[in-house]
């Protein structure tokens, strides 16, 4: 697989997001408890995910009806809003603080009835909207549905990872990290309309799928729907209602939106001069570029990488 200056695939546009967003700092630790518990957290606007090692117990999100998760299940949230943990229902809970190490809910002494391997990790704040437009609220897939036994060994890879501190670690835990976003991603499973319109459920439309691989691969070109529309095998009108549909915005925007997201991740990274920039995403010049980014994001590229490199630095 080729990739570009940005690291991205030439041919993947799932791979293009991934790539973005840079999973990286994970936190894995066994989650255990025995009898009968309950317990509450805030939301943390981070992604989290758990896979369910022995026994079972209920999960409820703010604004979503209880989950029973069992034995072989996994959940990934994007966004980990408030929510509450508990054994049994009507199980009062109290309120937990997260952290990093084993945590041991109920009953202290004895062997746990219930394990789980629980995690959060951290992506790229600038590109984040971007996962949060591929997903679902909640993913939960079942043990019987028959993908849990690969994520469960990506996480217990990611949790080996975290136990250790080898020379490449950070790397090491970077890769895995988007293997386990990848693989949740692409679950077939996932019911279409739980998924918010956005990349993912473009790729699954093959003829978008054709014109957003061809988009990611050449975003230097100047598309025009009717371009884009004979790559789909429709007329303007119907690739433009298709986009609509499926991605939330026409096929022309979409090239402005991704345009805009790769002059974010280089801002941020400031490796780049603004009329480098600008080439490599397809505009004229760096003015045309920063009339551009102004409009779309309220400030000029300099300005954006100064408070994106503040933001970093605190």
């Amino acid at each position: 697989m080729s990739v570009n200056d940005y690291g991205l695939s030439k041919v993947d546009p799932l791979s293009d997001i991934i790539a973005l967003l840079r999973p990286s700092t994970a936190v894995s630790k066994p989650i255990t408890g025995r009898g009968r518990w309950g317990v509450r957290y805030a939301a943390h606007h981070a992604p989290g995910f758990t896979l369910i090692l022995q026994g079972d117990c209920w999960v409820a999100f703010e604004g979503k009806e209880p989950v029973k998760i069992q034995k072989g299940d996994f959940l990934l949230v994007p966004s980990t809003p408030a929510f509450s943990m508990y054994s049994h229902p009507g199980v009062e809970c109290e309120p937990r603080e997260p952290v990093s190490s084993a945590v041991r809910h109920g009953d202290q002494e004895g062997a746990p009835d219930f394990v789980s391997l629980g995690g959060t990790f951290r992506i790229e704040q600038v590109n984040a909207p971007l996962m949060l437009a591929l997903l679902p609220d909640i993913i939960h897939i079942r043990a019987s549905e028959g993908r849990t036994g690969k994520l469960g060994r990506v996480i217990q890879l990611i949790a080996d990872e975290c136990a250790c501190e080898d020379p490449g670690k950070e790397i090491v835990l970077q890769r895995l990290l988007e293997v386990l976003l990848v693989e949740a991603l692409r679950w077939r499973s996932i019911d279409p309309n739980a998924i918010p319109s956005g990349l993912l459920n473009g790729m699954r439309d093959p003829a978008l799928a054709r014109v957003l691989r061809a988009v990611h691969a050449d975003i230097r070109a100047g598309w025009t729907v009717l371009e884009l529309a004979k790559m789909a095998g429709m007329s303007r009108s119907a690739v433009a209602s298709r986009f609509g549909d499926t991605l939330g915005c026409g096929p022309i925007e979409y090239v402005a939106r991704w345009r805009m997201a790769l002059a974010k991740d280089a801002l941020t990274r400031g490796a780049k001069t603004l009329d480098r920039i600008a080439d490599e995403i397809g505009y004229e010049s760096a003015s045309a570029f920063s009339t551009a980014f102004r409009k779309r994001l309220g400030c000029p590229p300099g300005r954006f990488a100064r408070l994106s490199d503040s933001d970093r630095s605190q």
